[in-house]
């Protein structure tokens, strides 16, 4: 892996974590009725998965230059950043960018999907 898709990770997994933690918040505060924080958990999950979607749809027409990800770079790998056209690089952040945030998005949609099953399971389990 090189670093630019390492530092770009990075960014993502940090505000990641911060949305998990807001996630499994909401669903402790829940906790009192299972299906009910299965439920807020899978839709919140999903929905944090298409705001990563709509990020990467968003990510190759973004000014690269305004993100933690340049900012991080530059202190990282600055021979990465300065001393080449600002240009090639915007364009391989852009696509590292778009690439690691689908990466990402298809992990939290199978997140979602399977709090939707264990919420399938406790269903069928409170018919029974």
């Amino acid at each position: 892996m090189d670093p630019l898709e390492i530092v770009t990770d990075r960014c993502i997994r940090r505000g990641l974590g911060f949305a998990g933690l807001a996630i499994g918040l909401v669903m402790l505060a829940l906790s009192f009725d299972l299906p009910l924080a299965l439920r807020c958990g899978a839709d919140l999950v999903s929905l944090t998965a298409v705001a990563m979607l709509f990020g990467a749809w968003r990510a190759p027409r973004r000014d690269m230059r305004h993100t933690e990800i340049w900012a991080t770079l530059s202190d990282w790998q600055p021979e990465m950043v300065r001393g080449r056209p600002k240009q090639v690089v915007q364009e391989e952040m852009r696509r590292a960018l778009r690439r690691r945030l689908l990466w990402h998005a298809e992990q939290f949609g199978l997140v979602a999907l399977s709090l939707y099953a264990v919420l399938g399971v406790t269903w069928m389990a409170k018919a029974l």
